[in-house]
């Protein structure tokens, strides 16, 4: 059973694998999404802004990618993710899935 869990737990964690730059997505973040989600994504300019600092990578990859489909309907967010490519999603999601958002408890 042991066996079991700590395969899974490997699977798991190859499945975050990131193909994203991360030092490429914080530049990237500086121009366009640190005006409503803060520098690192974690001190939104209003309440309703979701913080990104934190987020899981493949999660963050998917929203940026459903906003510039229009899977996911967001007018502002749609405008922004409009221009970006998969490695621009990628980088950006790199970026923000390694920042703390602040919100846990050190331990």
């Amino acid at each position: 059973m042991r066996r079991l869990a700590i395969a899974l737990a490997l699977l798991a964690l190859a499945g975050t694998a990131q193909a994203g730059n991360p030092e490429a997505g914080k530049k990237k973040a500086a121009q366009v999404c640190a005006a409503c989600h803060g520098p690192e994504g974690k001190t939104p300019a209003a309440p309703e802004n979701p913080i990104l600092a934190g987020q899981y990578y493949d999660y963050l990859v998917r929203a940026l990618s459903d906003y510039k489909s229009g899977k996911r309907a967001n007018p502002i967010m749609k405008g922004f993710a409009a221009s970006l490519s998969k490695q621009d999603i990628e980088d950006l999601a790199a970026w923000f899935s390694g920042q703390s958002s602040g919100l846990h408890s050190q331990r």
